[in-house]
């Protein structure tokens, strides 16, 4: 799934791990790279890279983020439909949509994922462990979870009015 130009991409770099191999003559390093790109209106991908040198690393990693880009629908184009709670190995992540004005609630991989998708509000905890890159692919798992009330009218054969009539009904 490529997109034709990467000027309306932003790449970021979330994490660099220096890996060590022990040797006869002495330490080999390797770096591996964590990259999250998007282009701020719904589309996001990560990718992971190890090179000999940090640059080539995240370029790799780059390069495999663009590979593995997808597209989530936003709620107004500013934060999630609902609240989600998902695990990927001992990443967990909750991720709650926020009203208007709220700003990106998270830390580290969560908020950078944020960022380059394009949500505006949101409110995240990662739960579990710290480790980067189980907490990002819980969070790719997470976004990916995410239903529209389109997508769900349609899966269940209904006008979206029918869905979404529970809120104004609620006074």
């Amino acid at each position: 799934m490529h997109f034709m130009n990467n000027t309306d991409f932003k790449d970021k770099l979330v994490s660099i791990n220096r890996i060590t191999k022990v040797v006869k003559g002495g330490r080999r390093f390797t770096f591996s790279a964590l990259v999250v790109v998007g282009n701020r209106i719904g589309t996001i991908g990560i990718g992971q890279g190890k090179a000999k040198q940090v640059p080539d690393a995240i370029k790799k990693a780059t390069e495999s983020a663009k590979n593995s880009l997808f597209k989530i629908s936003l709620l107004e184009g500013r934060t999630l439909h609902h609240d989600v709670l998902e695990k990927d190995g001992a990443g967990k992540v909750l991720l709650r949509s926020a009203p208007s004005g709220t700003g990106i609630i998270a830390g580290g991989p969560i908020r950078a994922a944020c960022e380059v998708i394009g949500i505006k509000d949101i409110v995240a905890k990662s739960l579990g462990t710290s480790n980067p890159i189980n907490v990002l692919r819980a969070c790719i798992k997470a976004f990916k979870s995410q239903n529209s009330p389109k997508h769900i009218a349609h899966l269940r054969g209904k006008d979206i009015s029918e869905i979404t009539k529970r809120k104004q009904k609620d006074n």
